[in-house]
C-alpha cells in the first residue's frame, strides 16, 4: 500500500491540488431515496476536509473531481476527489482495493463502469434502493463499514422530470440493462411511467431486470431495438454505446422522429451520435449533463452530510466540458 499510504498522508497533512487519474498497483492492497435522514448522516469532520474518489475504467475524462471539489469549496470545506483507474479488476482485486479505501481515510468513493454490479457482494451493507437494483455507484465509509448506495436512480429521477411530463401515459424504452440501465429503469418505475421496454444485447440481463421491477410497474423485454422503440414516448440510452472512444449509436437513426424524446446517460462526449441524430430529427433531447450533476450531488451529501449546490456542481461540469471542447476545436 506504499504509494497510496504516502499519498493519503500528504492529503491529511497538507491538502492537495487538482485530481488526476492514478493506476494503483492492486497487489499492494491487502429506489428508495438514497439520501440519509439527518439523524443517519455522517457527521462532518471539524476541519471539513474530505477524501473521496472514483473507481472504474476508463475514467480520465470524468468531470466528478471538478464537481465534488467545487461543491465543497462553495460550502467552505475542502474535498480531494481522487480518480482510481483500474482496468480488468477481478473480484479479489476489487475486494483489496475497497479494503484500501476503508483503511486510508476515505469518506467514500463512487463506482462506475464496469464495476457497479461487481462491487455489490463485497460491501458490508446496502441501502434498500441499491439492494433492490443490484448495482452500486456510491460507497460510503462509516464506522469502518462499506455501505453501498445508488444515486444514479435518484439523480435520474430528478433529471428526467422535464421530459416525462405525464408518466401515466408514457411508454419508455431503456437500452441497456447493466448498472446504469438498471438505475434508470428503477427511476422510471418510481415516477410511475405506464410501461418500460427493456432491450439489452444480453437477453438474460434484460429479462433479469424486468423481473426486478415487474412488481413496481409494467415491463416488457424486447427482442430488438426496433421492437422496443415501437410506439414509445421516449428512449433512454443506459448502455456505454456512444461513450468515447466508441462512436456508435444504440438506436438506428431511422427509428428517431420528432414525436419522441431522447435521453443519453453518456456524457463523454456530451453530444453523442444518438443525441445528434435525434436533434436533427426534431426530437426533444437530454444530454448526460443532468444525470451526472444530480447523481454527484446526492453522492456528495452521502459522503459528507452536507447538502451541495447543484448550481455550483453544474458550473463545474460546464467548465470541464468547455475546456474539453476547446481542446478538440484547437486540434
Amino acid at each position: 500500500m506504499g504509494n497510496c499510504v504516502r499519498w493519503a498522508k500528504r492529503y491529511r497533512s497538507a491538502g492537495s491540488g487538482r485530481s488526476r487519474a492514478v493506476r494503483w498497483p492492486l497487489r499492494a492492497f491487502a429506489p428508495d431515496n438514497e439520501i440519509m435522514s439527518p439523524a443517519a448522516r455522517p457527521i462532518a469532520p471539524a476541519d471539513r476536509r474530505f477524501l473521496t474518489g472514483l473507481i472504474g475504467a476508463p475514467i480520465a475524462h470524468s468531470a466528478s473531481p471538478a464537481m465534488h471539489e467545487r461543491a465543497a469549496e462553495a460550502l467552505g470545506a475542502h474535498c480531494h476527489y481522487q480518480l482510481i483507474e483500474v482496468a480488468d479488476a477481478g473480484r479479489e482485486e476489487l475486494r483489496l482495493l475497497l479494503d484500501g479505501v476503508r483503511r486510508l481515510g476515505f469518506a467514500g468513493v463512487n463506482v462506475t463502469f464496469p464495476y457497479k454490479e461487481a462491487v455489490v457482494s463485497l460491501l458490508d451493507e446496502l441501502s434498500p434502493g441499491a439492494r433492490a437494483i443490484g448495482a452500486v455507484n456510491t460507497v460510503v465509509v462509516r464506522d469502518d463499514r462499506l455501505i453501498g448506495h445508488n444515486t444514479d436512480t435518484t439523480g435520474f429521477a430528478r433529471a428526467i422530470t422535464e421530459l416525462v411530463r405525464d408518466p401515466a401515459q408514457s411508454i419508455v424504452a431503456v437500452i441497456g440493462a447493466g448498472g446504469v440501465g438498471k438505475a434508470i429503469a428503477f427511476a422510471l418505475a418510481g415516477i410511475g411511467v405506464a410501461e418500460i421496454r427493456i432491450f439489452d444485447t444480453d437477453a438474460a440481463k434484460a429479462a433479469q431486470l424486468a423481473g426486478l421491477i415487474e412488481s413496481r410497474g409494467r415491463t416488457k423485454v424486447s427482442d430488438s431495438v426496433e421492437e422496443a422503440m415501437r410506439g414509445v414516448s421516449g428512449v433512454v440510452n443506459g448502455s456505454p454505446v456512444g461513450m468515447l472512444p466508441n462512436r456508435r449509436t444504440p438506436v438506428p437513426d431511422a427509428l428517431l422522429h420528432r414525436d419522441i424524446w431522447v435521453a443519453d446517460a453518456v456524457y463523454t462526449p456530451l453530444w453523442t451520435p444518438l443525441l445528434n441524430a435525434a436533434k436533427a430529427k426534431g426530437a426533444e433531447v437530454m444530454t448526460g449533463r443532468e444525470l451526472a450533476i444530480y447523481q454527484a450531488a446526492d453522492a456528495f451529501e452521502l459522503f459528507t452530510g452536507l447538502k451541495p449546490s447543484a448550481v455550483e456542481m453544474g458550473n463545474a461540469f460546464d467548465a470541464v466540458m468547455a475546456k474539453r471542447y476547446a481542446k478538440v476545436n484547437a486540434a
